[in-house]
């Protein structure tokens, strides 16, 4: 195994998770993809964070899957533990916790998928993104399901078949990423951003989270036969009790960290 490739830091309630492999573009290797599962699981286990933060040295966020590996071209580690991509992608809409994307470089391929699984996703402007599977023989497969839903059906479609790359202003144009920013702005943005997200409640995002994912799944009528009783325990909960509160009390609710107060 070789020096490790994700690195992990939290303050104030904020985990930055950085891909750190950058002589191979952060391409989901066998051991970023472990690592990588590692520090989500250790992040999200974590009472004490509250946002997770997906960033990048090098000037790519990810190029996608490991193309050595795939063709059989390298003799890498047995990983400490086996990731299924579906796995990966999957986790970040299922987590109670917000994923914030600090993309601080290119994204091409399964890279594409790692940047539309995040709640809110902020790129460089100067930073180029493509669909670019077919031109090595394959589709954006396992991604469609995370990148479609965010798309417009025309520029899936071209996108997808043509194979291009496209700066990031085009990609917040399709809705793939939330804002491309310039390279003197990506801090305070992402910052601004997890100011926001840590002045909610953790049951209230994990909520929240939870019926992002639901309801466009279900009709009007189940829709709010789902959702009528999450609310109720919503209002029951302690979190309302603590929130309402520091609301007509003027101040800072007891679950936001000192920092953002």
């Amino acid at each position: 195994m070789t020096d490790t490739v994700v690195r992990s830091e939290t303050v104030d309630g904020v985990c930055t998770v950085t891909l750190d492999d950058p002589d191979r573009k952060n391409a989901l290797s066998a051991q970023l993809t472990s690592e990588l599962m590692d520090a989500l699981d250790a992040a999200e286990a974590d009472e004490a964070v509250r946002v997770i933060v997906l960033t990048n040295t090098g000037n790519t966020f990810c190029a996608g899957a490991n193309l050595s590996e795939r063709s059989g071209r390298t003799d890498a580690a047995k990983p400490l533990r086996r990731v299924d991509p579906a796995e990966l992608f999957a986790r970040f809409g299922q987590s109670a916790k917000p994923y914030v994307g600090k993309i601080n470089g290119h994204a091409v391929a399964g890279g594409m998928g790692l940047v539309a699984a995040m709640d809110y996703s902020v790129m460089l402007d100067t930073a180029t993104m493509g669909f670019t599977e077919v031109r090595i023989g394959v589709a954006p497969a396992m991604i469609s399901v995370l990148c479609l839903p965010k798309m417009r059906a025309a520029d899936a479609r071209a996108s997808f078949l043509r194979g291009n790359r496209f700066l990031a202003p085009e990609g917040e144009r399709m809705g793939i990423i939330n804002r491309a920013v310039s390279a003197d702005q990506l801090d305070a943005v992402v910052d601004e951003v997890v100011a926001d997200l840590v002045k909610g409640s953790p049951s209230a995002l994990a909520a929240t989270k939870q019926l992002l994912a639901t309801v466009p799944t279900l009709t009007t009528a189940d829709g709010f036969g789902w959702t009528a009783p999450l609310s109720a325990r919503l209002f029951e909960g302690d979190d309302a009790k603590e929130g309402m509160a520091a609301f007509l009390e003027k101040r800072a609710a007891a679950w936001i960290p000192e920092t953002y107060r």
